[in-house]
């Protein structure tokens, strides 16, 4: 095997853990809303205590970057390629977490019962968890117009979001005495509203990586 056939499955390998991670953390996110919609405790729990494993494979795609980067000085796009994993892990980490945050306000909201039927929020679990499978399958096969697919994608789930503050917002003029709950089920809209933004994330950073030419849609400076 010749240094660069050996360089080019090292990348692969590495290309192929980030859609182990982005398969686990999508399977979080999903299991962690059927489980707040059921009222699964047990569920609730073991998505917790699995968070422990999508932070190790995190490390574990930051441990063969560093070493890439180090042992191979690659040069250009494949140098993008490496970074792009890194930053794409971490994302992805910071989506489990967002899964793990959805499955302790299930375990907080306890016993009580839910004060509407989830709609809105199992829809928007659906779309974010669309859109991360979308930006790493775009990742790994260089695909800008999925990419750019998955950007716009957001838009929906920021309008459900919304749909889900106003709906959570009269329900309180009706019965104030909900406004613990109410607020716990608008930070679970509030996490799946920022796993979608983090899939934008691993989109413009694959626009980047293919193109060299990074782009910002600046959500992270909106106000929530």
């Amino acid at each position: 095997m010749t240094i660069r056939s050996a360089f080019d499955a090292a990348l692969q390998s590495l290309k192929d853990d980030v859609v182990v991670l982005s398969d686990r953390v999508e399977k979080a996110l999903l299991a962690s809303v059927d489980a707040l919609k059921e009222r699964n405790f047990e569920a609730s729990q073991r998505i917790i205590a699995e968070d422990r494993a999508i932070d190790a494979l995190r490390y574990q795609i930051e441990d063969r970057s560093l070493t890439l980067i180090a042992t191979q000085q690659p040069m250009a796009r494949d140098m993008r390629t490496i970074a792009a994993s890194l930053i794409i892990a971490n994302e992805l980490e910071r989506i489990g977490d967002y899964a793990k945050g959805l499955a302790r306000i299930n375990l907080k909201i306890g016993e009580e019962p839910l004060m509407k039927p989830l709609i809105d929020i199992p829809r928007m679990a659906e779309i974010a968890q669309s859109m991360v499978h979308r930006a790493v399958q775009a990742f790994v096969t260089g695909n800008l117009e999925l990419a750019n697919a998955v950007i716009a994608d957001d838009e929906q789930v920021d309008s459900l979001y919304d749909q889900v503050y106003s709906e959570l917002l009269t329900l309180l003029f009706a019965d104030v005495r909900k406004i613990r709950q109410a607020n716990l089920l608008l930070m679970a809209a509030h996490n799946l509203e920022r796993a979608a933004d983090r899939a934008t994330n691993i989109s413009e950073r694959v626009i980047y990586c293919v193109t060299g030419q990074l782009v910002d849609t600046g959500w992270e400076n909106d106000v929530a």
